[in-house]
């Protein structure tokens, strides 16, 4: 485990509260007979010592790498906590690589630019992890082939090989979903996300980036030609793709403008891009939301087939049968 613990000074009379979230626990259970004991046994360094971890790619959340080879059956983890005066809640839980990829360099945490207001992003952190919690949380006590498909969280390299793909910083909230989930696989045929839309994996995200690029490429070349109030935009190199139609159908999706924070949607064919004038916090907030109060939604109704959540608006006829609402 890195960092060296240490023994309670005069001003350290009292252990922290230490709480684990229950997604953190459940992904513990999946990673290794061992891996539960693991994280008690950080839980309870960082009770003794909450500065024990580094600073991450994230403001506000610290890191604390765990030597897999301490224990009988568990890998090397990456384990993201929140440090507060009287607190620690551990929120991020992933196996660490066992090697950097070759790319050009990541970025280290230290190294990489501060953001303009720290507390500002720190809070941003803060939001979207809460509302992914809300939404996985759910999931898991009522459609567990939902929570069952989304992917474990990336880690920092991955989101560095992104980068370079997508040559543009990935901002703050999105680098915080990817490190909770990066990617939903699907359950019934669709995605968790509200329409059944599903979070896009890491791979997808670049090749979606480089189809809508080269596509914006062809028609630039014919925008030379084109009178300025003429000319066609379907796809900006600050857009990030980051959810997908279906999982396996790529057609349509929404994006992340990293410029402006918002939401957008884009199409294969070509369509106009639409603003969803969606942040990427509400509309995480308002999925939980939909989820958590389904007589109060609004945009969509969550329902249930079997262990899978599939909402309103992707109900087929032949589905209509099998469809029961979710219970507020």
């Amino acid at each position: 485990m890195s960092g060296v613990a240490r023994c309670p000074t005069s001003k350290e009379q009292y252990a922290v509260k230490v709480e684990i979230q229950p997604d953190v626990r459940d992904l513990a259970v999946r990673l290794g007979a061992d891996v539960p004991y693991a994280l008690k046994a950080v839980a309870g360094q960082l009770a003794d010592d909450p500065d024990l971890g580094e600073p991450s790619g994230l403001p506000g959340i610290l890191n604390l790498t765990v030597d897999g080879d301490m224990f009988d059956n568990c890998p090397d983890l990456s384990v993201g906590y929140i440090r507060e005066p009287d607190r620690v809640e551990i929120r991020f839980l992933r196996v660490a690589p066992s090697a950097e990829p070759a790319i050009e360099p990541a970025v280290e945490a230290s190294e990489r630019e501060q953001p303009a207001d720290p507390a500002a992003a720190a809070l941003t952190v803060r939001q979207v992890a809460d509302a992914w919690h809300r939404v996985t949380s759910w999931l898991k006590s009522h459609a567990p082939d939902s929570y069952a498909a989304l992917r474990p969280g990336a880690d920092s390299p991955a989101l560095a090989a992104l980068e370079a793909e997508l040559g543009i910083p990935i901002p703050i909230e999105l680098r915080t979903l990817w490190m909770l989930t990066a990617g939903d696989d699907g359950a019934g045929g669709g995605g968790c996300l509200p329409g059944n839309m599903a979070l896009l994996d890491l791979d997808a995200v670049a090749a979606h980036h480089r189809r809508r690029s080269d596509a914006q490429s062809h028609e630039d070349a014919f925008n030379a030609d084109r009178p300025e109030e003429e000319r066609i935009t379907v796809w900006k190199a600050t857009w990030i793709p980051l959810v997908a139609w279906r999982p396996s159908d790529g057609t349509s999706g929404l994006y992340l403008d990293a410029e402006s924070g918002y939401l957008g949607s884009w199409s294969r064919y070509n369509e106009p891009p639409g603003d969803v004038l969606d942040t990427l916090v509400t509309y995480l907030e308002e999925a939980a939301d939909m989820l958590e109060a389904p007589a109060l939604a609004t945009r969509d109704r969550p329902g249930l087939i079997d262990g899978a959540l599939v909402w309103r608006s992707s109900i087929t006829p032949a589905l209509e049968p099998r469809w029961r609402p979710a219970a507020d």
